[in-house]
């Protein structure tokens, strides 16, 4: 039996997949699956039980099984949330929670964590265990992630094996629902189907031109895969980056996008909005020597490549990844 926390959302859904086409069929997918726009995502999942977030932990301790692994993804993700306490609730205190029951069960435990913990990346993006509590993350959201990685590396006891994930700017199938926290690259698809044109935030920092902005993308593919290596390579403990490893810009992105839907490029800028502006990132990009170090030899996909395969095979005709070839 294996745990899938966030299973109906972005990652979950298709790690879940992913966890299905490798033959484990085992699943229990843990989500709130009330909201309407998510019930696709796990349409095509074969799995054992679903299992409401709210009734989780009581299912937990109650059942006979054994898990072999939890993938905990699960998490209030909206960083125009500013709420607090909704963060504490959903992102600190239930991720506590099944950290202690995968201590003391003993069972292998992979967490997300976020590069909205680094901020604006004062101390660089390594992911280095000894800068974690200096970090200042710009949203609660980010807050929140960051309190509990400082919380996991203050304990003393542990799951058998455990990793927290940063995951940087994620994108791929399965992130309909997700609104205006979905990825530049679903943004930009809708706004040239729509329109004919993208509009890109205009720089308002002197060392980068307009469009030029970097960012480190990862395809949600690639992620799934990692997560899949680590759950049966189990390497040294630890809080791992998982991007590229490779800034690209908005620019580069926004052209991909162009020469996936095979049109005309119409590109143009817009003033950042001045609520964020002061806490714009200018540029992140994912170190990855420490999962390298840990095994890890596959490449990962390129921007155009992953925009590519993104646009042609599920943005365009309207479908879903479920793990099924």
């Amino acid at each position: 039996m294996i745990i899938v926390t966030g299973a109906a959302g972005f990652i979950g859904s298709v790690l879940s997949g992913r966890l299905n086409r490798e033959g484990f069929k085992d699943l229990v997918l843990v989500d709130d699956f009330s909201r309407p726009a998510k019930e696709r995502n796990t349409e095509g999942i074969l799995y054992a039980e679903k299992i409401h977030r709210d009734h989780f932990f009581d299912w937990l301790w109650q059942t006979q099984a054994s898990p072999r692994f939890i993938f905990h993804i699960g998490a209030r993700t909206d960083t125009t949330e500013f709420d607090m306490r909704i963060f504490n609730a959903l992102n600190l205190e239930y991720s506590k929670r099944i950290w202690n029951y995968a201590t003391e069960r003993n069972v292998p435990l992979i967490y997300a964590s976020s590069a909205a913990t680094y901020g604006m990346g004062e101390y660089g993006y390594a992911d280095h265990h000894n800068i974690i509590p200096r970090l200042r993350p710009l949203n609660p959201y980010g807050v929140s992630k960051n309190e509990f990685d400082k919380w996991v590396l203050s304990r003393e006891s542990t799951p058998p094996f455990w990793a927290g994930m940063k995951f940087f700017n994620v994108y791929g199938p399965n992130e309909y629902h997700k609104g205006r926290m979905a990825s530049v690259i679903l943004h930009a698809f809708r706004q040239i189907r729509d329109t004919g044109r993208v509009r890109l935030f205009r720089s308002h920092h002197p060392d980068y031109e307009d469009g030029k902005q970097l960012r480190d993308f990862i395809y949600v593919k690639d992620v799934a895969e990692v997560l899949l290596y680590l759950m049966k390579e189990q390497p040294s403990p630890g809080i791992y980056n998982l991007g590229s490893g490779k800034a690209r810009s908005f620019l580069a992105l926004a052209r991909a996008t162009f020469k996936a839907l095979k049109t005309h490029e119409d590109i143009r800028f817009i003033d950042t909005p001045e609520d964020i502006r002061d806490k714009y990132q200018y540029f992140t990009e994912a170190p990855m020597n420490k999962l390298r170090k840990a095994g890890y030899k596959k490449p990962f996909t390129s921007l155009e490549e992953g925009i590519e395969d993104y646009v042609g095979h599920y943005l365009v005709p309207g479908t879903y990844f479920d793990g099924n070839p």
